[in-house]
């Protein structure tokens, strides 16, 4: 699980609605990025055709999905919901 997000400044530094790039990491499994779009289609939903590239090793993999954000709290919604999936270790 990922340290919680919150207090962010992003509504200082943007205009919503606006796209917004996440780049995840996690554990790499068959079902990775079907739980990340699951997350994500629940809190923002949309059409998402997310990059996935492998670690050099194939134990990780990283998952870069934009979607359009509405507001700072938003963004920190996304970031948490998908921070707590079991095999998730990043969020950028």
């Amino acid at each position: 699980m990922v340290k919680p997000v919150k207090n962010t400044k992003f509504d200082e530094y943007l205009e919503f609605p606006c796209p917004f790039t996440f780049k995840i990491m996690g554990v790499a499994n068959v079902n990775l990025t079907d739980q990340v779009l699951t997350k994500l289609q629940a809190i923002a939903p949309g059409d998402y055709a997310p990059k996935v590239k492998p670690s050099s090793k194939g134990t990780y993999e990283s998952i870069t999905v934009v979607a359009t954000v509405t507001s700072k709290e938003h963004i920190e919604q996304i970031y948490n919901e998908i921070g707590s999936l079991e095999d998730v270790r990043y969020v950028l």
